[in-house]
C-alpha cells in the first residue's frame, strides 16, 4: 500500500489564513505546525490531515529571520494558537492577532530573548529569571486556591496544577507543564536519518514502538523507502502489543483510584505477562529496537492462544470492577468531556472516541489495510474512557491474532534509502491516540529538522475542561482516565 502524496502550497502571510480556513471547512484538521530556521529566513509549515480517503496538505510560509512576524490562526483553530505560542517561545516569532500570546513552553526563569531552536541560540544560558508562576486568579466569595506539584508524592512526572475551588467544587483548573522539556527535537538535528530511531523511542517511554514507527515512516517518506505489506503488518502487530500492556495497566489503575486494589493487582499481573511476551517477541519489554527506518526485526510471533487467555482474563477483571455499584457510581457522570469540546480542542485517541468522535489513524491514514474495529462511546465520562480501553483491548487482541494467522515469510526485513534529501511525514495510532512525526533531511542524508506531536499535546487542554464543576477528590480519577504523557507533551 502506497502513502498518498502530500500536497505542499507555498503561501504568503496574507494568504495563509484563507487557505487554512478553506482546509478546515473541508474537513481537514491541523495535525502539526513547525518552524524551521533556514538562516536568513524562518519557514513555518502547517500540516493538515483528513481521512477516508487519506489526504495530506501542507501550507508553508516564510518569515524574515531578523523580525519574524506571523499572522495568527488562533481564531480559526485552538490547536493552531498553541502551536504558534510554542513557535514564539522556541524561535522568537512574534504573533500578530493572537488573543493570548503568553508563554507556553518557556518558564519564568528562562531568559527573555533566549529561543533555543534558533541556530545561533546559546546552548546553556544564564537562567536568571524570577521563576515565579503566574496564574489567572478566580475571584469571588469563598473561592480559594489549591496548588499541587510540580513535585508529587507518587512516582509520576512533574506538572503543576492550580485549582480554584468553592467548597469542594472546582471552578477552574490550570495545568502548568514543560518541566521535563528536554530539547529532543533539537537533538535530532545532524543525526543520520536512518540512525536516530533510538531517540524517537524515548520521546515517551510507554509509547516506544508507536513513536519509533511514526519516525521511521517519516524517514521512509523523506528518503523514498517503500516496504512490502507484510512488513507494515508486523510493525502494526508491535504497536498493538504496546496498546495491550498500557490499556491493561490503566484499567487496573482506574480501579485502584477508587479503592479496588485487588483489580489493580490482577491488572498489573496481566501487564507483567504482556511485558514478558514483548521481551520474547523483540528482546525488549518495551518493544525497543524492533522498528527502524527501512525495516523491522522480530524474534518470534506471540502465541495466539496465550493472548486469547489474557484477553478473557482482563475482560473478567473489568466485569468484576464495573459490577461493583460503588465503583460504577464513581465512574459514571464524572469528568465529562462533551463531544463539542473534544472537537474544538482537537482531542485524539480514546478520550476523543469516548466522547463520540470517530478518530483513528489506523482507519484514516493506514500504512496497510487491516480489519480494525472502530469503537466509539458517547458519554465522555470516566466510565466511557474506562470501557473504551476495555473494548479496545479486546479488539487489539483479535487484530493481533489476525495478523499472526495471516503472516507468511521472514520476521526480519531491511532496505536502504533511494534518495538522501527530502521531507516526510509519519502517522501512527499509538495507544493514547494519533502520533505525527515530520522530518526533513539534507543531501548528506542527515536530519535537519524533526517535529513530533504526541496525542497528549492535543489532549492536555481537555483535562481542565473535564474537571469543571467536578469535586477536588475526583481529580486523581479524572486525571488517570485521560492518562496523559508529560514527556510526550513537553519534549
Amino acid at each position: 500500500m502506497t502513502t498518498p502524496p502530500r500536497i505542499n502550497h507555498a503561501v504568503s502571510g496574507d494568504e495563509l489564513a484563507d487557505a487554512a480556513e478553506e482546509l478546515l471547512d473541508s474537513g481537514y484538521r491541523l495535525a502539526l505546525a513547525a518552524a524551521h530556521d533556514d538562516g536568513p529566513v524562518l519557514r513555518v509549515v502547517y500540516l493538515f490531515l483528513a481521512g477516508l480517503p487519506d489526504r495530506r496538505v501542507e501550507l508553508e510560509t516564510v518569515l524574515p529571520a531578523a523580525d519574524p512576524v506571523l499572522r495568527s490562526l488562533a481564531y480559526l483553530s485552538f490547536p493552531a494558537g498553541r502551536f504558534e505560542r510554542e513557535m514564539a517561545d522556541l524561535y522568537g516569532i512574534r504573533l500578530l492577532g493572537h488573543p493570548r500570546p503568553r508563554r507556553l513552553v518557556r518558564h519564568a526563569h528562562w531568559p527573555e530573548e533566549w529561543h533555543p531552536m534558533r541556530a545561533d541560540a546559546e546552548a546553556i544560558p544564564d537562567f536568571g529569571g524570577s521563576g515565579e508562576l503566574r496564574f489567572l486568579t478566580v475571584g469571588g466569595d469563598g473561592v480559594y486556591e489549591i496548588p499541587v506539584g510540580p513535585v508529587h508524592a507518587g512516582l509520576i512526572e512533574p506538572g503543576h496544577f492550580r485549582f480554584s475551588v468553592v467548597g469542594e467544587t472546582v471552578v477552574r483548573l490550570k495545568a502548568r507543564l514543560w518541566y521535563v522539556h528536554r530539547g529532543i527535537e533539537r537533538q535530532f538535528q545532524g543525526r543520520p536519518a536512518t540512525a536516530a530511531v533510538d531517540l524517537a523511542e524515548r520521546v515517551s517511554g510507554d509509547t516506544s514502538a508507536a513513536h519509533a514507527l511514526a519516525h521511521s515512516q517519516a524517514v521512509e517518506d523523506a528518503c523514498g523507502i517503500t516496504l512490502p505489506d507484510r512488513v507494515h503488518r508486523l510493525r502494526a502487530l508491535l504497536v498493538e502489543l504496546e496498546r495491550l500492556y498500557n490499556h491493561a495497566a490503566d484499567l487496573g489503575a482506574l480501579a485502584n483510584d477508587v479503592g479496588f486494589g485487588l483489580a489493580n493487582a490482577h491488572a498489573q499481573r496481566i501487564r507483567e505477562h504482556l511485558l514478558r511476551i514483548n521481551a520474547t517477541v523483540t528482546g525488549h519489554r518495551l518493544l525497543r529496537g524492533a522498528i527502524h527506518p527501512g525495516g523491522v526485526a522480530i524474534q518470534t510471533l506471540p502465541d495466539t492462544r496465550q493472548l486469547a487467555v489474557i484477553a478473557a482474563d482482563l475482560a473478567e477483571i473489568a466485569e468484576l470492577t464495573l459490577r461493583n455499584s460503588i465503583i460504577y457510581d464513581r465512574f459514571a457522570g464524572t469528568g465529562v468531556l462533551a463531544a463539542d469540546d473534544a472537537y474544538a480542542l482537537g482531542c485524539l485517541g480514546y478520550p476523543a472516541r469516548a466522547s463520540g468522535l470517530a478518530t483513528d489513524a489506523r482507519i484514516d491514514h493506514p500504512a496497510v489495510e487491516l480489519p480494525v474495529t472502530e469503537i466509539v462511546a458517547v458519554d465522555g465520562d470516566v466510565l466511557a474512557r474506562y470501557t473504551q480501553r476495555r473494548d479496545e483491548f479486546a479488539a487489539s487482541s483479535e487484530l493481533i491474532s489476525h495478523i499472526i494467522e495471516n503472516h507468511s515469510g521472514p520476521l526480519r526485513y531491511t532496505t536502504e534509502p533511494t534518495r538522501p534529501a527530502g521531507s516526510g511525514v509519519g502517522i501512527v495510532e499509538g495507544w493514547r491516540g494519533t502520533i505525527v512525526h515530520r522530518v526533513e533531511t539534507d543531501t548528506t542524508g542527515c536530519l535537519t529538522r524533526a517535529k513530533i506531536v504526541d496525542p497528549s499535546w492535543f489532549n492536555w487542554p481537555a483535562l481542565p475542561v473535564a474537571m469543571t464543576d467536578t469535586i477536588v477528590p475526583d481529580f486523581p480519577l479524572v486525571n488517570k482516565s485521560f492518562n496523559l504523557s508529560y514527556a510526550g507533551n513537553d519534549l
